[in-house]
């Protein structure tokens, strides 16, 4: 599957107004349908280091057969791929090895975690790493570890979040805070191919975004708009969706959906090139969703 910001170069299609309403008071979803839980959740997060130079940790969160399994990479660049990532395999326990000419210890506990919906702990969890000795990345509601460790607080920021669902449902639920000091919301994407109109058979699928029970994004005629934006205005921050329905729709047995939701640094219209998705400022932050098919 092609990069989402390789779809939107000068050849991209773009949607007209006509085709969206903006930010509405009517209900987002029947209450009667149930979301989807994710499979596999990444989170990257960009920590400073006791030199003050910048690392990003990257935590991948999934479903197997052997239950739920995490797996840990450092790095000071998400761009070129790295291999040096580590698998996490037990409930309980700690591990060191070398990253970018540093000593990484993670020490991670989610023996008696619990779970809401999908492989990401909610509470009664720990995950912490050291850099160097010195405390970089704290996670979890379990304090006691992190005070045994290290009483310093890390400094660390999310920076980017992606949720990769499987099966054929077409309503996806997640949540999103687009920046420190703003609240988290509660998205809810729906794609819509309801049989409607005169003709038996007719179809005439819809996107419909919706943020904290309000209607935010919706598109029509989404097999001519299966790619384009549009802006949301949320917590004082300009916040671009994007979106790329093609093989969703025309690829019966194993499409895929992507949106993605990232703050703006400011009013530069060409926010999507790949070497200005991890980096730039702090307070940036990218929600990248992948709804697929089938799993191969």
């Amino acid at each position: 599957m092609r990069s989402i910001a390789s779809c939107y170069n000068e050849h991209a299609i773009k949607v007209s107004d006509s085709y969206c309403s903006g930010p509405s008071n009517q209900p987002h979803i029947s209450p009667n349908l149930v979301p989807s839980s994710p499979n596999t959740v990444k989170c990257i997060y960009k920590a400073t280091i006791p030199s003050q130079r910048n690392l990003l940790i990257t935590l991948a969160w999934c479903n197997n057969r052997l239950g739920h399994g995490l797996t840990i990479n450092v790095s000071d660049t998400a761009l070129k791929l790295n291999p040096n990532t580590h698998c996490l395999t037990k409930r309980k326990g700690s591990k060191t090895f070398r990253a970018r000419g540093s000593k990484i210890e993670v020490i991670w506990d989610v023996s008696d975690a619990r779970y809401m919906d999908g492989p990401e702990p909610s509470s009664v969890f720990s995950v912490i790493v050291l850099v160097d000795s010195q405390l970089c990345l704290s996670l979890g509601d379990m304090d006691h570890m992190n005070e045994q460790q290290n009483p310093t607080k890390p400094k660390f920021s999310l920076v980017s979040r992606s949720e990769v669902y499987v099966g054929t449902s077409s309503l996806y639920s997640t949540k999103a805070q687009f920046s420190d000091k703003g609240l988290a919301h509660d998205i809810l994407i729906k794609c819509n191919e309801e049989e409607t109109g005169k003709q038996k058979g007719m179809r005439n699928p819809e996107l419909t975004v919706a943020i904290d029970e309000k209607k935010m994004v919706q598109v029509k005629r989404l097999r001519w708009n299966f790619r384009g934006n549009h802006i949301i205005f949320l917590d004082g921050l300009l916040i671009d969706m994007m979106w790329d329905l093609h093989d969703w729709l025309f690829n019966q047995t194993s499409g895929c959906a992507v949106f993605m939701f990232r703050t703006r640094s400011g009013l530069d219209c060409r926010l999507w090139f790949e070497e200005h998705m991890v980096k730039e400022r702090d307070d940036e932050f990218s929600l990248l969703i992948c709804a697929c098919k089938n799993p191969h």
